[in-house]
């Protein structure tokens, strides 16, 4: 799940990223309606690396700690740093992300305040920024630059409600021991950090695998370890280098961006199409999916962006017009890999529901797309043809 001054340097990545989730999930949901199928979850399912650990465990489990590390590397840089090291720099996509978590956790609960589905509350929070950029990229030169800042940041903070939700609502019964032992690999951390100055990349790897290992046996959810870790990784450097962040992000971003997310796509789109399932059972779960992304995020950041404005908690970018926050909004919609894990978490232990949880997603991403594209090119067009019709140009036709 948005890695703004990585972004930055390298936002092709990203847009590749956009590419490789697309061919992993079309080439996984070919797979399982196949006779592959029977394969596919065999291997996913019934080979194990280690112990309980079957593959699909270790992508889920193992593999999107390293997600989480980076994303808490991302978050740490913008906090330190970057467009959130400021009240007002933060202030007006913070308001933006919280609207656009708020609204559609709220039209979830209201579909399914009476039905046995409310756990999934969190599934339509999170945006998917690998094809939030991807989508933008397509219209990159058509869009202010101070957009792609406001859709990142906007992101960033949206990564950090979900992984906080991830952390108070998915987690299992709390074991204390292992949690203080977790909690002191952390303090030892930030004393090798702050008190000893270490900035071995290997030792904060090791550690942090030690670090993973104990939060798994305490009950929380074994990813936030990576949120964890990210928080004693030291962001100075003492020795006139590249901060041991800086490196650690240019080791682990291609390696999230082109191998973890996709394959994590990979293994968890793996959906019937001809699946035999009473829908109209389960009609409040996949409609307040498929409403909750759609339209409420879009809504929710429109609403939270203009009253915060509007009761001056915060400031509209003057370079930026409502018409662009919308057209963003939209894009904010497209929700994959983070609602995609969450359903996982929040029905863990039926797979039909967890498959009806995936189809909404995938049909609210398709929705979204749809309708973030067609929106901005029927605008760019229309701004094409006044333009020469009165003769005049300007370089970014949405700002």
């Amino acid at each position: 799940m948005r890695l703004l001054r990585t972004y930055r340097k390298s936002i092709k990545i990203e847009a590749l990223t956009s590419i490789f989730l697309l061919i992993a999930t079309i080439f996984a949901l070919f797979i399982y309606n196949t006779p592959l199928k029977n394969m596919y979850d065999y291997i996913l399912n019934d080979i194990y690396i280690v112990n309980e650990f079957s593959i699909h465990m270790f992508i889920n489990e193992f593999l999107m700690s390293i997600f989480f590390l980076v994303a808490g590397l991302e978050i740490k840089s913008e906090i330190l740093y970057g467009n959130l090291s400021s009240l007002k720099k933060a202030s007006f996509p913070v308001f933006a992300s919280i609207g656009g978590v708020i609204v559609p956790a709220l039209i979830f609960i209201l579909i399914n305040r009476n039905s046995p589905f409310l756990s999934g509350f969190c599934i339509p929070i999170s945006t998917d920024i690998a094809f939030a950029v991807g989508i933008f990229i397509l219209f990159s030169n058509k869009f202010n630059p101070a957009l792609k800042v406001f859709l990142l940041s906007l992101a960033v903070v949206d990564d950090l409600i979900s992984i906080a939700f991830i952390a108070i609502v998915y987690s299992l019964d709390i074991n204390f021991t292992y949690l203080i032992i977790s909690f002191a690999i952390f303090i030892t951390l930030i004393i090798a950090n702050k008190l000893f100055k270490i900035e071995s990349i290997i030792y904060y790897l090791i550690s942090g695998l030690c670090l993973w290992y104990f939060v798994h046996l305490s009950g929380l959810h074994s990813t936030i370890s990576g949120i964890i870790l990210a928080i004693t990784i030291p962001s100075k450097s003492y020795t006139c280098r590249k901060s041991t962040l800086d490196r650690l992000q240019c080791i682990l971003v291609p390696i999230n961006s082109l191998f973890i997310i996709p394959l994590f796509a990979f293994a968890n789109t793996g959906i019937s199409l001809t699946y035999n399932i009473d829908l109209s059972s389960a009609k409040p779960l996949y409609m307040g999916i498929i409403l909750g992304l759609s339209v409420g995020k879009p809504l929710g950041i429109m609403l939270f962006c203009y009253l915060g404005d509007l009761f001056k908690f915060t400031e509209k970018p003057k370079n930026i017009s409502w018409l662009a926050i919308f057209f963003v909004s939209l894009i904010a919609g497209i929700g994959f890999t983070m609602s995609i894990f969450i359903s996982e978490l929040a029905f863990i232990h039926n797979l039909t529901l967890v498959n009806i949880a995936k189809m909404a997603i995938l049909i609210s991403a398709s929705i979204s797309i749809a309708a973030s594209f067609l929106t901005i090119s029927i605008y760019i067009y229309v701004c094409k043809l006044k333009n020469k019709t009165t003769r005049l140009t300007n370089k970014y036709l949405i700002s």
